[in-house]
């Protein structure tokens, strides 16, 4: 039985966690004269430190017990809070492929650990014998998967991220940052088979909150206490908390709006394969689109000359710009300006 805290860092294990008011008190009716704060005001309490109201709502729409979620500012909280639970600095290992989101990368480098790239296949798929060689390794201690990839937009055979989460003695953070967007299933449903899983999500993407840095952490009870005792006290506002408990009330709206995105992609999709200057529009399951081109820099100023901003991804996929998917009357804007590039 997989038990993390033998891959746990010791200085973590042996951590006394910083204990606020509201972790002695967590009841909501009251005359607060517990942790110094002004009477007066709207915005004057600190927020619960555990978003227990949030997790509850967060736990009835995904089917999940609240005991096994965790809520970070922003997904880049729990990545880095990842690094800095399960690895030695300047010791161990994280293993994660290319091309992919770049904030692994950054973490990595922020924390001082070593980080293994293995790249894609052409298809931009998961070899499993490229990773397999590593498994064994004993310093290697994290392996982060996309999928859907940040910039690909495909999603990564299901049997082969399985296969490394059943293989790997360590801890496998799969980000799913864009799977709504997908008509994949979730590796949602397989956290209680792999106490190793930890399946991230976001309120940043699919339900239009990116301002709000709000990130989920799925995983067992365990992981998620080492979360709890990493975290700083009052990581997100209640502002913010309740910005996300208003949009899970609309949660109509949330599916209304990911239909047309999905349709959009798919109008975007194919009329791009009919622009000259696009020489290959790759599949996607996210909410944006990579497509190949000639000069990606040529491009790319052309766009932004004409008031459109895209991503050139140049720098890790050769002459490839990723698209986001936008409204009808955006998309129609960017397809014009494509379709009068050189004229």
């Amino acid at each position: 039985m997989f038990n993390p805290d033998y891959l746990v860092r010791p200085n973590v294990k042996a951590l006394v966690p910083y204990l606020c008011a509201r972790d002695e008190f967590q009841g909501k009716e009251g005359v607060f004269l517990d942790a110094n704060e002004n009477p007066y005001g709207y915005l004057n309490r600190y927020p619960d430190p555990y978003q227990r109201d949030l997790k509850i709502a967060i736990s009835k729409l995904r089917k999940i017990p609240a005991e096994r979620i965790f809520l970070g500012n922003g997904s880049d909280e729990i990545i880095d809070l990842t690094f800095r639970i399960f690895c030695n600095p300047g010791i161990d290992k994280a293993l994660t492929f290319s091309p992919s989101y770049g904030m692994y990368q950054v973490s990595a480098s922020v924390n001082d650990v070593q980080i293994i790239k293995i790249p894609l296949n052409k298809d931009f798929q998961i070899d499993f014998e490229d990773v397999s060689s590593h498994l064994s390794d004993k310093n290697l201690k994290l392996i982060l998967i996309c999928s859907p990839n940040n910039p690909t937009g495909n999603s990564m055979n299901r049997q082969t991220v399985e296969r490394i989460i059943s293989q790997f003695q360590g801890v496998v953070l799969v980000d799913e940052a864009y799977m709504d967007f997908s008509d994949k299933p979730s590796l949602l449903e397989k956290i209680a088979d792999y106490p190793n899983l930890i399946v991230m999500q976001t309120f940043s993407k699919a339900f239009g909150l990116a301002s709000v840095r709000v990130g989920v952490a799925y995983t067992s009870p365990e992981i998620v206490a080492y979360y709890n005792k990493m975290k700083p006290p009052y990581n997100i506002s209640t502002i913010n908390q309740k910005a996300v408990l208003q949009k899970l009330t609309k949660f109509s709206a949330y599916t209304g709006q990911i239909r047309k995105i999905k349709k959009e992609r798919e109008r975007l999709s194919r009329e791009l394969e009919n622009i000259p200057v696009i020489q290959k529009v790759y599949p996607s399951d996210a909410n944006f689109v990579l497509v190949k081109v000639e000069d990606s820099g040529k491009l790319y100023n052309y766009l932004v000359d004409n008031g459109i901003v895209v991503r050139n991804r140049h720098s890790v996929i050769d002459n490839c710009i990723r698209i986001t998917v936008g409204t009808r009357a955006e998309n129609s804007k960017l397809l014009y300006a494509l379709n009068n590039f050189g004229k």
